[in-house]
């Protein structure tokens, strides 16, 4: 029953879920966001906490369901989630503030960087990394490939792949998928190598420049990026997948450790100071960010091939890519946004430039349409297009 009305509540246009104007816009939203629990959202499921502000201010703060099935610990403002492709935003101002420090350069060679790196990454920029449109080969791929005809698996959720080694199976490809500048094609790979590009310039790894640049100087106290046996993770939520009707932990994967392209944990609490940063340049200059919100310029009629795991509810609005952000910004509510989705989490952040409403949605179960339950509760904040 409880997935019948899941499915049912997922179906409706956002004119209809939210079109009880007697009703105010956090009673609304409680009632829908409840929609997704056979209890209401407070004991037995893994759900999701979400935040939306408006000018600025919180106007919905709320948590639903469990962070784990096994303490039955409530999700709250401050409980910590993986972020997965979330991430990626850090990454990028990780970059954008080694470049500030005049320490890299975007037009940047990937063999300038790492000389070791083969010839087919000669043309490869950093701005092509940032913008998915280097054509590196999909590590993921690699890893099958590598692993194709033997008894064991060489990774596993417990013998995770980390990120030299990513770069070792890059290195020993031959010629990417694409000529540079060519596509834009969704590459985890490209920001696991951004994440490396961090530490080789800046002399430290990729997680402590973060900390010191980013989430110290904003007061993001339990932001980090998570290596495990070196750190660890407060009020984690735990990752679930639905099985059979009932869910499951799973939590971790093969691909679960590498840092630049997913491996930031953070809470909608310390995110919205995040969004608060961004808003008011405090890390970089509004000119010094420009870059980020400037669309990756491509051929005419050059392909575009979207993730997997995009949402579809944005499928299309996906093809615009900045510096660590798509760029929704023709549309009657603009929006730079990102989504997230890693084994048992879905996360999303959608930040509507001209009505200033953000909305940061962090999920620790794998059966919703993230974008969906984030476009959800930014609707009743939206002005109205004439």
């Amino acid at each position: 029953m409880r997935r019948v009305l899941l499915a049912a509540v997922l179906a409706l246009p956002l004119s209809c879920s939210l079109a009880a104007p007697a009703q105010s816009p956090e009673a609304l939203l409680n009632q829908y966001f409840a929609s997704f629990f056979a209890d209401g959202g407070q004991a037995s499921l893994p759900g999701f906490a979400v935040l939306v502000k408006k000018n600025g201010k919180p106007v919905y703060e709320r948590g639903f369901g469990l962070r784990d099935l096994r303490g039955k610990a409530r999700i709250d403002a401050h409980s910590n989630f993986r972020l997965a492709s979330c991430t990626k935003q850090f990454t990028a101002m990780a970059i954008m503030l080694l470049v500030h420090d005049g320490k890299l350069g975007y037009d940047e060679p990937l063999t300038a960087i790492f000389p070791e790196f083969p010839a087919y990454g000669r043309a490869i920029t950093v701005r092509n990394l940032l913008q998915h449109t280097g054509g590196l080969p999909d590590y993921e791929d690699l890893m099958d490939a590598r692993e194709k005809g033997r008894a064991t698996p060489l990774w596993t959720a417990e013998q995770q792949i980390q990120d030299g080694e990513v770069l070792q199976l890059l290195e020993k490809e031959t010629r990417g998928k694409f000529a540079p500048g060519t596509r834009w094609d969704y590459s985890n790979s490209g920001y696991v190598v951004l994440g490396l590009i961090v530490a080789k310039r800046s002399g430290k790894p990729f997680g402590e420049f973060l900390h010191e640049r980013i989430f110290a100087p904003l007061k993001m106290d339990h932001t980090r990026v998570y290596e495990k046996g070196k750190n660890q993770v407060t009020n984690r939520a735990y990752g679930h997948s639905l099985k059979d009707g009932v869910f499951a932990e799973t939590d971790q994967s093969s691909t679960s450790a590498t840092l630049g392209d997913g491996g930031v944990y953070s809470n909608v609490s310390d995110l919205s100071k995040w969004d608060d940063a961004l808003r008011e340049h405090t890390l970089l200059s509004e000119a010094e960010f420009a870059p980020a919100l400037t669309p990756a310029m491509l051929p005419a009629g050059s392909e575009n091939k979207l993730a997997e795991d995009t949402p579809a509810s944005l499928h299309s609005v996906a093809t615009v890519y900045g510096f660590g952000w798509f760029l929704d910004l023709a549309a009657p509510h603009p929006m730079v946004w990102h989504y997230g989705e890693t084994i048992g989490f879905k996360t999303a952040i959608l930040r509507y430039t001209r009505d200033n409403v953000t909305v940061i949605l962090l999920c620790n179960r794998s059966d919703v349409d993230q974008g969906l339950l984030a476009q959800h509760a930014a609707a009743p904040f939206l002005a109205k297009v004439p």
